[in-house]
């Protein structure tokens, strides 16, 4: 039986533990909001709408692709893909090839962190496996430009978020929703973790 994350993967480690993975999108979500491509978030008026039932929504996808049958696994990815290319249909424009690959970024890099924050140093080789695994999904999905080892991927990494981040309308009215649908206390946990992460960085 063929996974598309082998058992055993550090990879597996990370996204089976409830606190890792909600670190992961905690990061996450607070980076997005200032990414420039934060308006094909309300195209569609859902994360805007419904931060936490899409935070979830999105869990449920990443937890499919690692720890389904490769074939599972694949047709979450082309799934994911349908319906961003649906999105873009509808909008009459594409995202930005950047703006995938700035997505696929972070889910690689709050892994790392997520895991070194709450459980110990990770090695090089468990980092790199980390890059190989979600670059697979993004090689599934077509993304172009993409790095072709974890080296190159670093560097990657740090240009987009040079290139790719500034605060805009969009930032601030998102922040907004967040703060109304966590609640004062978990906001303010999300906003202390943004500014942790930029210090790391």
């Amino acid at each position: 039986m063929r996974y598309f994350v082998v058992k055993g993967s550090i990879v597996r480690k990370i996204w089976g533990n409830p606190d890792t993975t909600l670190f992961i999108f905690a990061g996450g979500a607070a980076e997005f909001a200032l990414n420039k491509a934060v308006d094909w978030l309300y195209f569609t008026g859902r994360l805007p709408a419904d931060p936490i039932g899409r935070l979830f929504s999105t869990v449920g996808y990443a937890k499919k692709i690692v720890f389904s049958e490769e074939e599972d696994a694949l047709r979450a990815i082309d799934q994911i893909t349908a319906i961003h290319k649906n999105v873009e249909a509808n909008r009459g424009a594409k995202i930005p090839e950047w703006a995938y690959r700035d997505v696929l970024y972070m889910l690689i890099d709050y892994s790392i962190r997520a895991f070194e924050v709450l459980e110990r140093k990770m090695t090089e080789t468990e980092k790199a496996e980390a890059f190989i695994v979600f670059n697979a999904v993004g090689l599934r999905m077509g993304i172009t430009g993409l790095p072709e080892n974890y080296s190159d991927w670093k560097k990657s990494r740090d240009q987009h978020l040079e290139m790719d981040m500034a605060y805009s309308a969009f930032t601030a009215d998102l922040y907004k929703q967040y703060r109304k649908h966590l609640g004062p206390v978990r906001f303010a946990i999300l906003k202390h973790h943004r500014r942790l992460e930029s210090c790391l960085h």
